[in-house]
């Protein structure tokens, strides 16, 4: 005897928009855009014949029917999440990065600020004669090793959190990273170590590099972070073209510093 369905199942398949399978229970399935269970019969669209065709219910396995529209539904459900959610997020980078300032620089995310880094004055020293010169284009080229350093033992830019985050907005379309810098005992900290050959002149240059992700958000325009926590210590976003010596430094510091020495007291005028 036909169990007989009470309740009229209409499927709105066209919400989908994609067509079901109508599963039998021999394991074949008819392709329909619509369905519906009256009594014992399926009635169902066609979308193999465009018509409408009736199949005795106890031939269909309703049960499997049921279970993928429902699984396609929720599908459809998540995707569509999914596309909203990062329709919202990209709205909102785009948003974030109409507050980057068009001039080059780097700039320091902190919290819902953005504060600019100040380029730091880096200069060439001559390790054999202790000798500065002022990075210009074009370089000096002296033979053997020289080193690229910046004045004092801390940047004065400390940040609090291990895995700052930057918006990098180049000059051109060139190489960039962050480094972390060495300090010396002639209170300066090296950036970089330029190795010169002797015949060639050839300029081999010398990083401490740091791991580190980039992610493109405009023209010219990245974001960059560290890969990892930075250990207490004195860093720098560096943009340099490889094997010439045209480099700029945005340096910073993670944790505290040794604090810059008070100014002398004027002495009161009597």
């Amino acid at each position: 005897m036909l169990r007989c369905i009470a309740l009229l199942l209409l499927i709105p398949v066209a919400a989908l928009c994609a067509t079901v399978k109508l599963y039998l229970k021999d394991g074949t399935y008819q392709l329909a855009r619509e369905y519906v269970v009256q009594q014992d019969r399926v009635r169902f669209f066609s979308t193999e014949r465009d018509d409408w065709e009736e199949i005795p219910v106890e031939l269909v396995d309703l049960d499997r029917t049921k279970r993928e529209i429902a699984d396609r539904a929720a599908t459809v459900e998540k995707e569509t999440k999914e596309d909203a959610e990062e329709d919202a997020a990209l709205r909102a980078a785009a948003k974030e990065v109409e507050r980057v300032p068009q001039e080059s620089g780097v700039y320091y995310i902190h919290g819902d600020q953005l504060e600019p880094v100040k380029v730091g004055e880096s200069k060439i020293v001559n390790d054999k004669r202790r000798t500065t010169l002022k990075i210009l284009t074009p370089v000096p080229i002296i033979n053997g090793r020289q080193t690229v350093e910046l004045d004092g033992e801390n940047s004065p830019l400390r940040v609090a959190d291990t895995r700052p985050e930057f918006y990098f907005r180049l000059s051109n379309d060139e190489r960039f990273g962050m480094v972390k810098l060495t300090k010396t005992k002639k209170n300066s900290r090296i950036v970089e170590q330029i190795d010169v050959v002797p015949i060639s002149k050839e300029l081999v240059e010398h990083f401490d590099e740091v791991d580190t992700f980039k992610k493109q958000v405009g023209d010219l325009l990245f974001k960059i972070w560290p890969e990892k926590d930075l250990e207490p210590g004195e860093y720098a976003l560096i943009e340099y073209t490889e094997g010439k010596i045209n480099l700029q430094v945005w340096d910073f510091g993670v944790g505290q510093g040794t604090p810059a020495p008070k100014a002398p007291e004027k002495k009161k005028k009597k």
